[in-house]
């Protein structure tokens, strides 16, 4: 182990079993063996996101013998929203969470947890793949909120979405195309709201799903925000009609 990397079959294999949160697997592309597919077979099982990868990028990573396996750990253990959503609503909590589509820069991340965590969110749901990795750095940024506040991982943003809503959570998705305005609509329901990424915003298929799209009136001709800028207005907004109305 190096750092918050394991490796080689048997020590990740043994990690785990043992309980150790895996953030993610790199494995060497067209790695083979028994005990490489069992070890696979695990991490299917626990949905742990593996990337297969050129043995060059192993190798460049780590210099001992790997095996074909790169596990990295990950600083926090990661919930399901299907587990978090019922203590919410039992501790007569009026339900806030934020769903991340892909954000992919660590400080961005950590960036945003903290305000998360300042604005009482209860959770923050993030997809499988494309998301910003969980490491120190995204620790620091959020100031130890990511300690705090639960960060669900889920395998289909699309079927949380759909979970949510059968729940009886509204899905408000952010987007500068939408004509609404942040201000325009109702904040103290209760409410998911929908961030993307930086570069390409949210998925099509999400927008699609989600109850209301708004955006936050930009005055210059600049055309969007930094997403944990947004992330700030939208939920202080969130607060503002919660708490101040």
């Amino acid at each position: 182990m190096k750092g918050n990397k394991i490796y080689g079959i048997n020590p990740v294999s043994e990690a785990i079993e043992s309980g150790k949160t895996i953030d993610k697997m790199m494995v060497q592309k067209g790695l083979k063996g028994d005990s490489a597919q069992v070890l696979l077979k695990k991490a299917r099982d626990l949905n742990i996101p593996t990337q297969y990868v050129p043995v060059q990028k192993l190798n460049r990573l780590m210099s001992g013998n790997h095996q074909g396996v790169i596990a990295f750990l990950s600083p926090i253990d990661f919930y399901s929203i299907e587990n978090v959503l019922p203590s919410i609503y039992e501790q007569g909590k009026n339900p806030l969470f934020l769903i991340l589509d892909r954000v992919s820069d660590v400080r961005n991340f950590g960036a945003i947890a903290r305000t998360a965590q300042c604005c009482g969110v209860d959770a923050i749901i993030i997809p499988e793949k494309g998301a910003a990795a969980i490491n120190e750095d995204a620790v620091k940024t959020s100031a130890g909120a990511l300690f705090k506040i639960p960060v669900c991982r889920e395998k289909n943003l699309a079927k949380t979405i759909e979970f949510l809503q059968l729940s009886g959570i509204q899905v408000i998705a952010s987007s500068e195309k939408s004509e609404k305005n942040i201000y325009q609509t109702d904040l103290g329901r209760p409410l998911a709201l929908l961030m993307g990424n930086e570069g390409e915003g949210i998925t099509p298929e999400l927008i699609k799903k989600s109850d209301e799209v708004v955006h936050l009136p930009i005055l210059s001709d600049m055309d969007s925000l930094n997403v944990s800028v947004a992330c700030g207005a939208l939920l202080y907004e969130c607060i503002r009609q919660r708490n101040f109305t």
